[in-house]
């Protein structure tokens, strides 16, 4: 299996600091700031990454899930949110609510329930925060 990797730089103190976040395979890099990770600052954060990740991992292992039990998906499309607050005085990532809506035919509510759990435990990046409380909620559209 490949292994993937990013680079991260940070210049200053934490809170009139600043860096960039760099993705060099495809070439992208964010810049990222004390308000951009814990107020309403704008950039980005290592959380929105994250979530990027995970929402594109279940919705891929979903889609798999799906396409293996004999239900080939239209689409699935998710949302993922990274919940920062802090847990014995420090940031902690606690919870990753998945919102997910995946268009599948011939499916019933049951069967595209089973599957949806199925992806939420098993996709990489869910296994990864076995620690962390990982929310669902699956719609069938």
């Amino acid at each position: 299996m490949p292994k993937r990797s990013a680079n991260a730089e940070w210049k200053g103190g934490l809170k009139g600091g600043n860096g960039t976040m760099n993705v060099t395979r495809a070439n992208f890099e964010m810049p990222y700031t004390f308000p951009s990770r814990f107020e309403e600052g704008q950039g980005m954060s290592p959380e929105d990454l994250i979530a990027a990740a995970h929402a594109a991992c279940f919705s891929m292992a979903f889609a798999g899930g799906l396409e293996k039990a004999g239900f080939v998906p239209e689409s699935v499309r998710t949302t993922a949110t990274a919940t920062v607050e802090p847990i014995d005085g420090a940031p902690t990532i606690h919870r990753i609510d998945l919102e997910t809506v995946a268009r599948v035919p011939k499916i019933s509510e049951e069967e595209f329930q089973k599957q949806a759990e199925q992806a939420r435990a098993n996709c990489p990046v869910s296994r990864l925060y076995k620690g962390a409380e990982i929310r669902l909620n699956a719609k069938l559209a």
